[in-house]
């Protein structure tokens, strides 16, 4: 029987088991340790910023970047409409109201172009992502919000390691949030990060994330914070991930040219556009299927590929049609064309380090295989 492609794997193959061994012989297996300063340390430096926490997942990353800019019951904040559901679900959590953006056909992030229409007077900031790990055009969106006086937080969940420009993901805007989910580039099992530059924001945060205890006096409390911090072991992880990151990007990209290169050829199969001022860190390996050019539907080319041993999955669906946000959305007359194109004939591909050549080429021989 052919072993089954899995759609992401962990690569734990570094000092992942030296590192955590260590950190639980030392007995800091909780929220302090050196795992946890050095992580910290190293993340700033690749992220281009000053300050970074470590956070115990993805989603309150966000939630603390908006406590962070006090963001206040019925502030309206921007956000694309393609994309994970955290990232609309921290704007809920703190009273804040998600409007949908555009995306943008060339990058699949938010369309900076569709920007301006969404804002009003409630407006208060806007999170961009950098989606399946290309970056949003941040001088843009950077731009419009300094226009119209809004905040900017990074969305960089599945970009560690891009870069905009020549800069970092994680220090083009006032905050920038990560996760480390396990099929994220870096992973620690769950956590997040948060990085920013401000020296004044990084007490607040900390406090934030600490349950809000005062850190100049122990056990005093002076504001309602949360617990929201990563374990020294999960930093560990972290640490040992960090020292090749580079060769696990390389190995990365690497499979992208080797998709790409295949599935170019394939008529009807669409792959991610990157702007020339981008350079992706890849996530998950996306195609787009053109139903009448290809002869079956993304969904057909899914069970397809199950049937024959490869998990996929679809894009996101739209934020704006879910049940959570689906009225407001229909009460502002949300129309997003691109983002439901881009839903409905989008899928990832296994993509992982460990992934060798020979498995991409049987995906694509599968994709190729089955046009109609």
């Amino acid at each position: 029987m052919t072993e089954r492609i899995p759609l992401a794997m962990p690569d734990l193959r570094g000092n992942e088991a030296k590192y955590v061994l260590d950190a639980i012989e030392s007995t800091w297996i909780s929220s302090s340790g050196r795992y946890v300063t050095q992580f910290e340390a190293e993340f700033a430096r690749v992220s281009g910023s000053r300050h970074a926490l470590a956070v115990c997942n993805g989603t309150v990353a966000l939630h603390l970047a908006l406590l962070g800019l006090d963001v206040r019951p019925g502030d309206e904040v921007l956000v694309p409409s393609l994309t994970y559901i955290a990232t609309a679900n921290a704007v809920r959590y703190v009273g804040g109201v998600p409007v949908f953006v555009e995306v943008d056909p060339d990058t699949w992030c938010m369309d900076p172009l569709a920007i301006e229409e969404k804002i009003t007077n409630r407006t208060k900031g806007i999170i961009p992502v950098h989606l399946y790990g290309h970056p949003a055009d941040m001088d843009a969106i950077n731009h419009l919000a300094a226009v119209h006086g809004l905040w900017v937080v990074e969305d960089a969940a599945e970009a560690p390691f891009a870069t905009y420009k020549g800069r970092a993901t994680g220090g083009l805007a006032q905050i920038a949030t990560f996760s480390f989910y396990g099929n994220k580039v870096l992973t620690s099992g769950e956590g997040g990060a948060v990085t920013f530059n401000d020296d004044r924001m990084l007490t607040r945060l900390r406090m934030l994330r600490g349950q809000g205890m005062d850190p100049d006096r122990r056990y005093y409390f002076p504001i309602t914070g949360y617990n929201y911090r990563l374990t020294n072991l999960a930093c560990a992880l972290l640490c040992a991930q960090l020292e090749r990151g580079a060769e696990m990007l390389a190995r990365r990209r690497a499979l992208v040219v080797r998709y790409n290169a295949a599935l170019k050829r394939v008529e009807g199969i669409g792959v991610q556009p990157v702007a020339p001022w981008a350079e992706v860190s890849p996530w998950l390996y996306c195609a787009l299927v053109d139903e009448q050019a290809y002869g079956h539907s993304r969904d057909e080319l899914m069970a397809h590929l199950d049937a024959n041993g490869v998990e996929t999955r679809p894009f996101f669906i739209p934020l704006h049609t879910l049940p959570p946000f689906r009225l407001e959305a229909e009460a502002r007359d949300t129309l997003l064309p691109v983002t439901d194109r881009l839903s409905l004939s989008g899928l990832n591909l296994p993509t992982f380090t460990q992934m060798s050549d020979a498995q991409v080429d049987r995906v694509c021989e599968l994709v190729a295989g089955f046009k109609a």
